[in-house]
C-alpha cells in the first residue's frame, strides 16, 4: 500500500478547522460552566481579602437590585456555621436572609433588622441574620434567603435557586 499524498494547503486547512472547532468547544464549555461553590456563583466581582468590603456591594437604595439565592440556615444545612448576627441556626420555615459582605459589613445595624424583598410581583419582609461571604465566593449582590422567603414570594419549589429581585431596608 502506497502512502497518501496530502498537500500543504490541505494540512493548513485541517489545522485551521481543528483550531476553530477547539475554540468553539472551549467557548461552549466556558459559557455553560456554572463555577459554583456551595450554591454561590464565583465571578470576578467578589470582594477580595484585605479590601474594604463597604465598596464591594452596590449602594443600597429604595430599590436595590440583587440576586436572590436559596440557602438553608438550619444546623447541617448548606449555610455552614451558625448565623453571624446572632450565633444561632434558623428554621427553613423562618423568613431569614444573609446579605453579601458589603451590604452587611457596610452597615452592621442591618444585623437582626428586617429588609423588604420585592420579587415575583410580591413583597416580603425578612430578618437579616447572616453574611454571604464575598471573600469566599459569594457575589457582592446576593440576598441569600431561606425557603420560607421563596415561598412567601410565591415561587414554586422547583423554580427556587436564583431570581432577580429588588430589596430595601424596612
Amino acid at each position: 500500500m502506497k502512502g497518501v499524498k496530502i498537500s500543504s494547503n490541505t494540512i493548513k486547512t485541517i489545522i485551521f478547522l481543528l483550531i476553530i472547532v477547539s475554540t468553539f468547544c472551549l467557548s461552549i464549555e466556558a459559557s455553560t460552566h456554572k463555577g459554583r461553590v456551595r450554591g454561590k456563583n464565583l465571578k470576578s466581582n467578589s470582594c477580595k481579602p484585605g479590601k474594604t468590603h463597604t465598596t464591594c456591594s452596590p449602594k443600597v437604595t429604595k430599590h436595590t437590585k440583587a440576586t436572590l439565592t436559596l440557602n438553608n440556615f438550619e444546623k447541617g444545612g448548606d449555610g455552614g456555621s451558625a448565623s453571624e448576627c446572632d450565633g444561632k441556626f434558623h428554621s427553613d420555615n423562618t423568613l431569614v436572609v444573609a446579605l453579601s459582605t458589603g451590604w452587611l459589613k457596610s452597615d452592621k445595624k442591618r444585623c437582626l433588622k428586617k429588609i423588604n424583598i420585592f420579587g415575583n410581583g410580591k413583597r416580603v419582609k425578612a430578618l437579616v441574620v447572616d453574611e454571604c461571604d464575598s471573600t469566599r465566593g459569594c457575589l457582592n449582590n446576593i440576598v441569600d434567603a431561606s425557603s420560607a422567603v421563596w415561598k412567601a414570594l410565591g415561587v414554586p419549589q422547583k423554580d427556587r435557586g436564583e431570581m432577580e429581585i429588588f430589596w430595601s431596608d424596612a
